[in-house]
């Protein structure tokens, strides 16, 4: 079984606001009385894409208990995100990595578009995914995690930036048992959803929540709870998420 503690849409700006918001979900995490396998962050880990901002999500990320998984958003600028939060050379292609857990594969994928709101995986980033099961041998199951999701959330705000070519997606997936699920953030709202018959799970924001049309017409709820999710894939390969809030 594997648990994957999961958070995205930090926006850290340089704000008391948005760093006090996302210490609260990071003391949390890092106090839980037991263990979970990795922590996911599913993208705008930055508001501008500053290298200051990474450098603050490094030091709020750098003393987990346990491995931190990263991939870019819209808000999110490659070079900088390279340098300052992962301590490697800076460069402008996309920024893909997995990790590899006993009996299953999580893969952190770029769907960034440099200068865009929109969402893409380009060709690069879908042979990445390619090679890498292939290496895995189609025996471990795997997650996908990138930031935009490739299913409308009926709000018009974050179905005005979705994944472009959701059918390339779903031929992959179509190709590609092993692959267990889908993790996303983007819509700063918990939700749960089917994509090309795979679970698709929302992850919360934490820097604001998704107010949705049929709560009225505030569309970011700046004062509701940070919110986080956890991700359960068990041995029968099915998963399971509990999605929480940190007042």
């Amino acid at each position: 079984m594997l648990v994957l503690a999961h958070i995205s849409d930090l926006h850290l700006d340089g704000s008391e606001r948005a760093t006090t918001r996302a210490r609260r979900v990071r003391d949390h995490l890092w106090a839980l009385p037991g263990t979970v396998d990795a922590l996911l962050v599913t993208g705008d880990i930055a508001d501008h894409g500053a290298e200051a901002e990474y450098e603050e999500a490094a030091r709020l990320l750098s003393d987990a208990p346990f491995p931190v998984l990263t991939c870019p958003g819209n808000h999110d600028s490659r070079a900088p995100y390279r340098k300052a939060l992962l301590g490697v050379p800076a460069s402008d292609g996309p920024v893909n990595s997995a990790r590899v857990f006993d009996d299953t594969a999580v893969l952190m994928c770029d769907s960034s578009i440099p200068g865009a709101d929109e969402g893409a995986l380009d060709d690069e980033t879908y042979d990445w995914i390619e090679t890498t099961l292939d290496e895995l041998g189609g025996e471990r199951r795997a997650l996908l995690a990138f930031h935009h999701p490739p299913v409308a959330l009926h709000h018009p705000l974050p179905d005005r930036y979705p994944l472009a070519r959701p059918e390339r997606l779903a031929a992959l997936l179509d190709r590609r048992p092993e692959i267990a699920g889908l993790i996303t953030g983007h819509a700063h709202t918990p939700a749960a959803s089917v994509f090309a018959g795979r679970p698709l799970m929302v992850g919360p924001g934490v820097t604001w929540t998704l107010r949705l049309p049929w709560e009225g017409e505030q569309v970011a709820d700046r004062d509701a709870p940070v919110g986080l999710a956890f991700h359960v894939l068990d041995d029968t390969g099915r998963l399971t998420t509990h999605f929480r809030v940190v007042t």
